[in-house]
């Protein structure tokens, strides 16, 4: 069993979670995501999609924290785009399954390339030394981003 949180952890634990979420904020909007106006959810939705390849919405839902109303309305704005296509489950008429279609799959690329483009000029304008620091920091960060996974916090 791990010992008990200090004020000190709590302090840092929630620095951490502002700065992701400062970084998140501003990683979503690019240019690609912009022209194709897409919102914060059809992106992650959608990087999601590409990332998990063929995927029932139900499990789509409950991966994203997604209602199954707003869940409905995100995959049929991004079928009139033509980013994703639907198809029902062989085996289960209720469920459906999503997929990329070919456009989709570019966009998602051409998203991620942005937003890796946006850090990497980021962090070039930092000290050599910052930027040290937090290259050092991936693997630890990593572990933290799967452990939370696996505790599936809310």
């Amino acid at each position: 069993m791990s010992p008990p949180l200090t004020q000190i952890d709590l302090e840092a634990a929630a620095r951490l979670r502002g700065v992701i979420g400062r970084l998140s904020r501003r990683l979503r909007p690019t240019p690609a995501a912009r022209a194709a106006g897409l919102t914060p959810t059809k992106i992650t939705v959608l990087l999601t999609i590409v990332r998990e390849g063929p995927v029932r919405l139900s499990e789509l839902g409950e991966a994203e924290g997604i209602n199954p109303t707003q869940l409905s309305r995100t995959v049929a704005q991004l079928l009139e785009g033509a980013l994703v296509e639907r198809s029902a489950d062989e085996g289960d008429r209720r469920a459906a399954w999503v997929k990329a279609t070919p456009a989709g799959r570019r966009l998602a690329e051409r998203i991620r390339r942005e937003r890796t483009d946006a850090l990497n000029a980021a962090l070039q304008e930092l000290p050599v030394e910052e930027r040290e620091r937090i290259l050092a920091a991936l693997d630890g960060l990593e572990q933290l981003a799967g452990q939370l996974r696996k505790g599936e916090q809310p």
